[in-house]
C-alpha cells in the first residue's frame, strides 16, 4: 500500500520515494509490497516492489529510480515501523553483500518461517501440513557453520562475495560470519597477496584479467584445509615466483593446510571449474568425517556444507527408515555416499545410484576406507539404475533419495512408485520441488507420515527436509 509519494531528480535520474507496507516475502527472502503511481490523471498504476532486508508487516520508505516498469527491486531507505522480531545484523557487510539475506531477523523467527514455508508448499499440493514438525535449528551459535566457501575476485582487486542484486560487482570482504574464522583468515591472506602484486581480477564484461575465484574448504572434524585459486593462466613464467611466495606464506601460517591448487579456467561461464589443475602443495583432496565415517573431498566434491546439521539429517533418515539387517536398500542420488555408508551398516545390501561418475568413484573409495563391503555403486541415471537393481534383487525393501534442488521429477518419481518398495525416505533441499515430487507417490498409494525441516543454512531462505512415505495400498 502506498501512503506517500515524493519526487526528486538525482544525477539526472528521476527518483520517486514511496512509503509502503511489506505484505509478504518472496522466494529470495525479500519483502514484497506495492505502490500506486499517479499516471497523468488516469487510473493509478500498481508498482510491485521487492525490498530486501525487510519483514512482513513493516512500513518502509524506498527510493525507486525511474519507476516506469511494473516491478522494481530496491533497498529500504528507512524502516518506519519495524517488525518485533527485527534485530541488528552483526555482519558489517550485510547491507551490501548478497550472501546472507536474513541477518536482520531473529534466529527463532527464521526457524518459524522455514517451518511455515514447508507447510505452505505441502498445502499447495493438498497434503496435510500437520505432519510437519518444527524446524530443527543450530543449538548454540548459528554462525561460522560453513565448511566450504567460494569467493570471487573483482576486476579492481576486490575479493569477496557478489553485491546484493548486482552479479557484476564484488564486495571486498574483511570478514564473513557464516564461515570458519580460519577460512576467512586464509581468504584475507590471498587478498593481501594479490593486492601487493597488483594482480588483475577477472572482468566479466570484457573477459580479461587473471584471478577469478578462491575456494576454501575446511573440515570441522579433522581441521584439514584446502585452497584452490582459479585463474585464466598457468602458474609459470613471471607468475611462478609470485605463486611460490603465496605457497610459502600460506604454509607458514596454516599448519593444517593439506591441499593447495592453482586451477586454470578460461571458460566464459562464471563457475569454479578447472581445465588444468596444478598441485602447488600437499595432495588434491582432504579428509573429512561425518557421523563417524571418513570421507575424502576434492575441490569439486559435493559434501554437506554444514556438517553439524548434516549429521542431524543422517540421524533423522536412519530413524525414519528403521532399516533392518535383512533388508536391501537403494540410495538414489547417492553422491559420494554421505547417507550410503551409515545405512550400509544397518542393511544387508545397499545400492547407490548417481549419474556423476567421479562421485561414484569417490563413494566406492569411501566405502573401502570405512571397511564397508556390502555396497554396490552404479554410475547411471536414476531410472536405468533402478531397473538394473530390480533385475538383480527384485523389489528393494527401502529406498532413499536426496535429489538436487530441481527435484527428482515426475518420471523418476513414477518409477520409484512402480518399484513398490515399502518405505521411501526423501531428503530435500527444496520444499517446493519436494512437495511436487511426492504427489506422484501419493497417486500410487503412498502416505506421507512425517516431515522434519532442518536448518542447514541460517540467515538464508534455504531449508532441508527429511520425510517418510509408507506404501499403504
Amino acid at each position: 500500500m502506498c501512503e506517500e509519494i515524493k519526487v526528486a531528480k538525482i544525477n539526472n535520474e528521476h527518483i520517486e520515494t514511496f512509503t509502503i507496507t511489506i505484505d509478504d516475502l518472496d522466494k529470495k527472502g525479500s519483502g514484497r509490497g506495492y505502490a500506486l503511481r499517479d499516471h497523468g490523471g488516469h487510473k493509478p498504476r500498481k508498482l510491485n516492489l521487492a525490498v530486501p532486508q525487510t519483514l512482513r508487516g513493516e512500513t518502509v520508505t524506498v527510493d525507486v529510480p525511474n519507476p516506469t516498469r511494473k516491478r522494481a527491486n530496491v533497498l529500504p531507505k528507512e524502516i518506519v515501523t519495524a517488525h518485533p522480531d527485527r534485530v541488528t545484523p552483526p555482519c558489517p557487510h550485510f547491507e551490501l553483500c548478497g550472501g546472507c539475506v536474513w541477518q536482520h531477523w531473529s534466529y527463532e523467527a527464521q526457524l518459524k518461517e522455514k517451518t511455515d514455508l514447508v507447510k505452505r508448499e505441502l498445502e499447495k499440493n493438498n497434503f496435510d501440513a500437520s505432519v510437519v514438525k518444527d524446524a530443527i535449528g543450530m543449538e548454540e551459535h548459528p554462525f561460522e557453520y560453513r565448511n566450504k566457501m567460494e569467493f570471487t575476485f573483482g576486476k579492481n582487486g576486490e575479493l569477496g562475495m557478489h553485491e546484493l542484486g548486482n552479479f557484476r560487482k564484488i564486495i571486498d570482504l574483511n570478514t564473513c560470519l557464516i564461515a570458519n574464522n580460519e577460512m576467512v583468515e586464509a581468504m584475507l591472506l590471498v587478498s593481501k597477496w594479490a593486492g601487493k602484486h597488483e594482480l588483475p581480477g577477472y572482468d566479466k564484461e570484457d573477459h580479461s584479467g587473471l584471478l577469478r575465484h578462491l575456494m576454501v574448504r575446511r573440515s570441522q572434524e579433522t581441521e584439514e584445509m584446502m585452497l584452490a585459486v582459479f585463474a585464466t593462466d598457468k602458474p609459470d613464467g613471471e607468475l611462478k615466483p609470485l605463486i611460490d611466495e603465496l605457497v610459502e606464506e600460506l604454509t607458514a601460517k596454516f599448519a593444517n593446510l593439506k591441499s593447495l591448487m592453482w586451477m586454470v579456467n578460461t571458460d566464459i561461464a562464471d563457475r569454479t571449474q578447472s581445465e588444468d589443475t596444478h598441485l602447488l602443495f600437499g595432495r588434491d583432496y582432504i579428509h573429512d568425517v561425518m557421523y563417524g565415517y571418513k570421507y575424502r573431498t576434492w575441490f569439486d566434491t559435493f559434501f554437506q556444507t554444514n556438517p553439524t546439521q548434516a549429521e542431524k539429517l543422517v540421524e533423522l533418515a536412519l530413524e525414519m527408515a528403521d532399516a533392518k539387517d535383512h533388508e536391501r536398500m537403494i540410495d538414489l542420488f547417492c553422491g559420494v555416499g554421505t547417507f550410503s555408508l551409515p545405512f550400509a551398516k544397518r542393511v544387508k545390501e545397499l545400492a547407490g545410484i548417481e549419474i556423476v561418475e567421479s562421485s561414484i568413484e569417490s563413494a566406492k573409495r569411501n566405502a573401502a576406507d570405512n571397511g564397508i563391503d556390502n555396497t554396490y555403486f552404479l554410475a547411471k541415471d536414476a531410472r536405468r539404475g533402478m531397473d538394473e537393481i530390480l533385475e538383480t534383487w527384485g523389489i528393494p525393501d527401502l529406498l532413499m533419495l536426496d535429489p538436487p534442488r530441481s527435484g527428482a521429477g515426475g518420471k523418476v518419481m513414477r518409477r520409484i512408485a512402480r518399484l513398490g518398495t515399502d518405505r521411501v525416505v526423501y531428503v530435500s533441499c527444496n520444499p517446493e520441488t519436494f512437495a511436487e515430487d511426492i504427489t506422484w507417490l501419493r497417486e500410487f498409494g503412498y502416505e506421507l507420515k512425517t516431515v522434519q525441516p532442518v536448518d542447514l543454512f541460517p540467515h538464508t531462505v534455504h531449508v532441508e527436509v527429511v520425510s517418510l512415505l509408507v506404501k499403504t495400498i
